[in-house]
Protein backbone atom coordinates (compact mmCIF):
# COMPACT_ATOMS: atom_id res chain seq x y z
CA UNK A 1 0.00 0.00 0.00
CA UNK A 2 1.12 3.17 -1.06
CA UNK A 3 1.32 6.09 2.20
CA UNK A 4 4.31 8.44 1.25
CA UNK A 5 4.19 10.01 -1.88
CA UNK A 6 6.99 12.38 -2.66
CA UNK A 7 5.97 14.95 -5.49
CA UNK A 8 8.89 17.18 -6.93
CA UNK A 9 7.76 20.62 -8.44
CA UNK A 10 9.48 23.54 -9.65
CA UNK A 11 7.21 26.05 -11.68
CA UNK A 12 6.43 24.17 -14.14
CA UNK A 13 2.44 22.79 -15.43
CA UNK A 14 4.01 19.50 -16.11
CA UNK A 15 4.74 19.60 -12.08
CA UNK A 16 1.26 21.09 -10.97
CA UNK A 17 -0.29 17.98 -13.21
CA UNK A 18 1.70 15.59 -11.30
CA UNK A 19 0.84 16.74 -7.93
CA UNK A 20 -2.71 17.05 -8.99
CA UNK A 21 -2.22 13.73 -10.40
CA UNK A 22 -0.69 12.62 -6.96
CA UNK A 23 -3.96 13.92 -5.10
CA UNK A 24 -6.00 12.20 -7.04
CA UNK A 25 -4.64 8.68 -7.16
CA UNK A 26 -3.43 8.48 -3.76
CA UNK A 27 -6.26 9.76 -1.64
CA UNK A 28 -5.31 8.57 1.20
CA UNK A 29 -1.26 8.79 1.17
CA UNK A 30 0.63 11.95 2.56
CA UNK A 31 2.05 13.90 -0.18
CA UNK A 32 4.97 16.02 0.28
CA UNK A 33 5.98 18.32 -2.53
CA UNK A 34 9.84 19.07 -2.66
CA UNK A 35 11.63 22.17 -4.38
CA UNK A 36 14.70 22.05 -5.13
CA UNK A 37 16.67 24.91 -5.25
CA UNK A 38 19.82 24.58 -7.47
CA UNK A 39 23.64 25.46 -5.98
CA UNK A 40 25.81 27.84 -7.91
CA UNK A 41 27.45 26.41 -10.53
CA UNK A 42 29.23 27.56 -14.35
CA UNK A 43 25.87 25.99 -15.78
CA UNK A 44 23.12 27.47 -13.07
CA UNK A 45 23.07 31.18 -13.57
CA UNK A 46 20.01 31.67 -11.65
CA UNK A 47 21.46 29.77 -8.38
CA UNK A 48 24.45 32.48 -8.16
CA UNK A 49 22.49 34.43 -6.68
CA UNK A 50 22.13 31.95 -3.40
CA UNK A 51 26.04 32.64 -3.23
CA UNK A 52 25.71 35.87 -2.06
CA UNK A 53 23.25 35.06 0.79
CA UNK A 54 23.93 35.02 4.24
CA UNK A 55 22.34 32.14 5.05
CA UNK A 56 21.78 29.81 2.19
CA UNK A 57 18.93 27.94 3.57
CA UNK A 58 16.60 31.18 4.06
CA UNK A 59 17.70 32.46 -0.07
CA UNK A 60 16.58 29.21 -0.80
CA UNK A 61 12.93 29.04 1.12
CA UNK A 62 12.40 32.60 -0.53
CA UNK A 63 12.89 31.51 -3.42
CA UNK A 64 10.65 28.41 -3.32
CA UNK A 65 7.84 30.12 -1.84
CA UNK A 66 6.20 31.03 -4.68
CA UNK A 67 6.59 27.14 -6.13
CA UNK A 68 5.40 25.81 -2.55
CA UNK A 69 2.46 28.28 -2.13
CA UNK A 70 0.98 27.05 -6.02
CA UNK A 71 1.27 23.62 -4.33
CA UNK A 72 -0.69 24.68 -1.40
CA UNK A 73 -3.09 26.23 -3.33
CA UNK A 74 -3.62 23.15 -5.49
CA UNK A 75 -4.08 20.65 -2.87
CA UNK A 76 -6.41 23.42 -0.70
CA UNK A 77 -8.58 23.27 -3.83
CA UNK A 78 -8.73 19.31 -3.56
CA UNK A 79 -9.53 19.85 0.01
CA UNK A 80 -6.42 18.13 0.90
CA UNK A 81 -3.13 18.59 2.74
CA UNK A 82 0.76 18.69 2.31
CA UNK A 83 3.83 18.84 3.70
CA UNK A 84 6.38 20.51 1.87
CA UNK A 85 10.63 21.03 1.79
CA UNK A 86 12.97 22.46 0.21
CA UNK A 87 15.97 21.19 -1.35
CA UNK A 88 19.09 22.53 -2.05
CA UNK A 89 21.17 21.24 -4.95
CA UNK A 90 21.27 19.29 -7.88
CA UNK A 91 17.03 18.65 -8.53
CA UNK A 92 17.83 14.81 -9.51
CA UNK A 93 19.82 13.61 -7.00
CA UNK A 94 18.32 15.50 -4.41
CA UNK A 95 14.95 13.84 -5.06
CA UNK A 96 16.91 10.31 -5.77
CA UNK A 97 18.44 10.90 -2.51
CA UNK A 98 14.91 11.16 -0.80
CA UNK A 99 13.15 8.91 -2.82
CA UNK A 100 13.44 5.95 0.05
CA UNK A 101 11.57 8.05 2.65
CA UNK A 102 8.55 7.41 0.73
CA UNK A 103 6.46 4.56 -1.34
CA UNK A 104 6.94 6.18 -4.48
CA UNK A 105 7.46 9.62 -6.64
CA UNK A 106 5.29 11.45 -9.02
CA UNK A 107 7.23 13.71 -11.15
CA UNK A 108 6.10 15.44 -14.15
CA UNK A 109 7.28 15.15 -17.37
CA UNK A 110 9.53 18.14 -17.99
CA UNK A 111 10.39 20.90 -15.82
CA UNK A 112 10.55 24.08 -16.06
CA UNK A 113 13.98 24.30 -18.52
CA UNK A 114 12.66 21.48 -20.87
CA UNK A 115 13.04 24.01 -23.75
CA UNK A 116 16.21 24.91 -23.73
CA UNK A 117 18.28 21.89 -25.71
CA UNK A 118 21.37 22.98 -24.12
CA UNK A 119 20.06 22.61 -20.39
CA UNK A 120 19.11 19.05 -21.63
CA UNK A 121 21.97 18.44 -23.19
CA UNK A 122 24.21 19.44 -19.44
CA UNK A 123 22.05 18.44 -16.84
CA UNK A 124 19.77 15.95 -18.46
CA UNK A 125 16.24 15.23 -17.93
CA UNK A 126 15.50 15.18 -14.38
CA UNK A 127 12.14 13.15 -14.48
CA UNK A 128 14.43 10.40 -16.64
CA UNK A 129 17.26 10.50 -14.47
CA UNK A 130 15.01 10.02 -11.29
CA UNK A 131 12.87 7.13 -13.08
CA UNK A 132 16.01 5.17 -14.02
CA UNK A 133 18.08 5.78 -10.58
CA UNK A 134 14.92 6.02 -7.71
CA UNK A 135 14.46 3.29 -5.29
CA UNK A 136 10.90 3.22 -5.06
CA UNK A 137 7.91 3.09 -8.55
CA UNK A 138 8.47 6.69 -10.37
CA UNK A 139 4.90 7.65 -11.88
CA UNK A 140 6.06 10.49 -15.09
CA UNK A 141 2.97 12.64 -15.80
CA UNK A 142 2.72 14.33 -19.36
Amino acid sequence: MISRVLVPMDDSDHAEQALEYALENYPDAEITVLHVVGVPSMMMGDAVGLSLADDLEEAADTRAEPVIERAREVATDRDREIETVVGIGHPARNIIDRADDYDAVVIGSHGEDWRRATHRFLVGNVAETVSKRASVPVTIVH
